[in-house]
C-alpha cells in the first residue's frame, strides 16, 4: 500500500465532500482565531498539519505555528521546515528538549533505550516531546492539531473540540472527520508541500529511529513504534477522556 493513496481529482463526490470539509474546518479555525487568542497550531509536519498550515495561511489567521524538534527527526522533515518557510513566508517557532532532562535519560538508560520497553520509550517521548510541548503551550488559550479519528484505534471517536485538562486550555481538531483521500486531494489541488518520506511508504512520520515504512495491508500508523502493540502507540502529547464541547462537533 503506497503511503499516498491513489486519487482521482475529477471525482465529483470527492470534490464535493472535500469542499464541505474545507468550509467546516475553515469556520472552526476562524472561530479559534477570534475567540481563543492567543492560539497555536502544533505542527508535526505531517500531511494533515501541512493542510492546516495552508488553510491558516490562506485565511491570514492570527494563529501561531510551532513544531517540536526532538533532535532525532528525519532529514526529510528538516527539509520540509525549510520549504514551508519559503512557501508561507514565516518561520515556525521551534521548541527543543531541555538538555539536562535528555542527558539524564541517556546516561541512565542508553541512547536507544526506547526499544527496550514501553515505559522507557515513553520516558524518551517525555523528554523530547511532552516537556517541550508544555513550554510551547504556556500562555496559550487554545491549541490546534491535525489529528484524525481514522488514523488509529487510539483516536476513534475523536471530537473536534475538547478541553485539555492536562494543559488547561481548549484543544481543536479541525480535521477530525477528514479521510486520508480528502487530505491528499487537498494537498494535490493546492500544491501543498509535504514530507518526501510520504512518497516512500511512510504515511505517519515521527522521529527517525521510531518510524519505518509500512507494507501492503498494514495500518497507516503501523510504522510508528512498530515493536509495540497498537493500543500503546501514543507519545503522551494527546490524551483521551477529556471534556468535549458540542460546538466543535
Amino acid at each position: 500500500m503506497p503511503a499516498i493513496p491513489s486519487i482521482d481529482l475529477d471525482d465529483a463526490a470527492l470534490r464535493a465532500s472535500l469542499a464541505r470539509k474545507i468550509e467546516d474546518a475553515t469556520a472552526l479555525l476562524r472561530r479559534v482565531a477570534a475567540e481563543y487568542r492567543p492560539a497555536a497550531l502544533a505542527n508535526s509536519l505531517g500531511a494533515e498539519d501541512m493542510v492546516l498550515t495552508d488553510l491558516i495561511h490562506r485565511e491570514r489567521l492570527d494563529i501561531d505555528n510551532f513544531s517540536l524538534d526532538t533532535g532525532r527527526l528525519p532529514a526529510e522533515t528538516y527539509e520540509l521546515i525549510a520549504v514551508a518557510e519559503r512557501r508561507y513566508g514565516r518561520k515556525p517557532s521551534l521548541y527543543y528538549p531541555r538538555h539536562e532532562l535528555l542527558e539524564a535519560y541517556v546516561r541512565a538508560h542508553g541512547i536507544n533505550a526506547f526499544y527496550q520497553s514501553v515505559e522507557l520509550r515513553k520516558g524518551c517521548c517525555h523528554a523530547r516531546k511532552v516537556e517541550p510541548l508544555r513550554r510551547a503551550l504556556a500562555g496559550k488559550k487554545a491549541w490546534i492539531t491535525g489529528l484524525r479519528a481514522r488514523q488509529s484505534a487510539t483516536r476513534a471517536g475523536l471530537p473536534r473540540q475538547v478541553f485539555d485538562e492536562v494543559h488547561g486550555l481548549e484543544k481543536f481538531n479541525p480535521l477530525a472527520d477528514w479521510t486520508e483521500r480528502e487530505i491528499w486531494a487537498y494537498i494535490r489541488l493546492n500544491d501543498v508541500p509535504y514530507n518526501a518520506l510520504h512518497d516512500r511508504f511512510y504515511p505517519s512520520i515521527g522521529c527517525a529511529p521510531c518510524t519505518r515504512a509500512v507494507t501492503v495491508g498494514e495500518d497507516i500508523r503501523a510504522g510508528r513504534w512498530w515493536w509495540e502493540l497498537p493500543e500503546t502507540k501514543e507519545c503522551g502529547l494527546h490524551f483521551r477522556g477529556q471534556k468535549t464541547d458540542d460546538r466543535g462537533q
